[in-house]
């Protein structure tokens, strides 16, 4: 922060694990910040709790934008849910609610936010096998990039003339204590960490700290305004990260996962298995062109990072990775 005024900053939908990363990062920072949450009176994490259904303008929640530096919005129902109907009108209902709502209560405030942060998806690119995804990638007319879309149009409809805006379109993020690795990590430690699918489909993934960095950069650097891919330098097929995450945590091997062996499974865990199956070879093209610095450029960096091991040398994991 450039001055020694405690600045605010709203976080709708914030009491996930990205939401409880931000806030304790921004908290760091010196602002005060605010969380948006269904559930305010069980929220026990970063920031001070405030009510919110995602649906509905109220004046308890509503002035807590009056004057707020930025609003980051990621409000929106787990896409890591069985493909019915009814989840699919979830994930899309509260994209679109909480953004519009939000945009709703953004005309009867007087000092808007200097700045609104949308968290948005990869997935706006669908499988895209590989294809280089940048941030004019070609985007096909299926699920789930219909949502992302709505997602994005929605914010275009919110968003005040006045405000900066910036869409974070967030790739595969790495973290201990939240998203996908820690359970990928426990399979891998049963000897479950083998190839998923084809393991061809591209997985763009980010360290948690660098995701984190990069709110922090589209709030409060004003050259950041649009579209930014919010992913790492480097993604690599299903095939590499596995591989990479076994050779982290010291498992030798890892029995597959055949595509009809995950599509039959997903239904019995409650997920969808496009999750695992799709990919997309995402870089962050417009975020790099503004200089902005990752601090992980290596997968097996990030991992050993994240999994608290010690991170070997380029010759020895060459040796070890050709000795098995």
């Amino acid at each position: 922060m450039k001055n020694n005024e405690t600045e605010r900053i709203v976080l709708a939908g914030g009491a996930g694990f990205l939401g409880r990363h931000l806030a304790r990062t921004l908290e760091r920072r010196g602002y005060d910040v605010v969380i948006l949450t269904r559930n305010a009176e069980r929220y026990d994490g970063p920031g001070r709790a405030v009510s919110w259904d995602g649906e509905t303008v109220e004046d308890h929640w509503m002035s807590e934008l009056e004057g707020a530096r930025a609003l980051v919005n990621l409000a929106g129902k787990s896409v890591d849910c069985r493909r019915t109907q009814a989840n699919y009108e979830g994930i899309l209902q509260s994209r679109i609610h909480s953004t519009r709502v939000l945009g709703d209560a953004l005309r009867k405030v007087y000092r808007v936010p200097e700045v609104w942060v949308q968290a948005g998806s990869l997935a706006i690119y669908g499988d895209a096998g590989d294809r280089i995804c940048d941030e004019s990638g070609f985007i096909p007319d299926e699920y789930p990039t219909d949502v992302c879309v709505a997602w994005e149009e929605a914010l275009g409809e919110a968003i005040r003339p006045e405000m900066r805006w910036a869409m974070l379109r967030i790739g595969f993020v790495l973290g201990r204590d939240g998203g996908a690795l820690p359970t990928l990590a426990g399979l891998t430690k049963l000897g479950l960490g083998g190839t998923i699918g084809s393991g061809k489909q591209w997985i763009s993934w980010i360290h948690i700290d660098d995701m984190m960095r990069l709110f922090v950069e589209a709030i409060e650097n004003p050259a950041v305004h649009g579209i930014y891919n919010a992913t790492g330098l480097q993604p690599v097929p299903n095939a590499e990260f596995m591989e990479t995450l076994r050779n982290t945590l010291g498992v030798p091997f890892g029995i597959p996962a055949p595509a009809p062996l995950v599509k039959l499974a997903a239904p019995v865990i409650n997920t969808d298995p496009d999750l695992a199956l799709n990919g997309r070879r995402g870089l962050p093209v417009r975020i790099h062109g503004l200089g902005f610095q990752f601090r992980f450029h290596e997968l097996e960096d990030a991992l050993a990072d994240l999994l608290d091991v010690p991170i070997p040398t380029r010759e020895t994991s060459w040796v070890q990775t050709f000795a098995r």
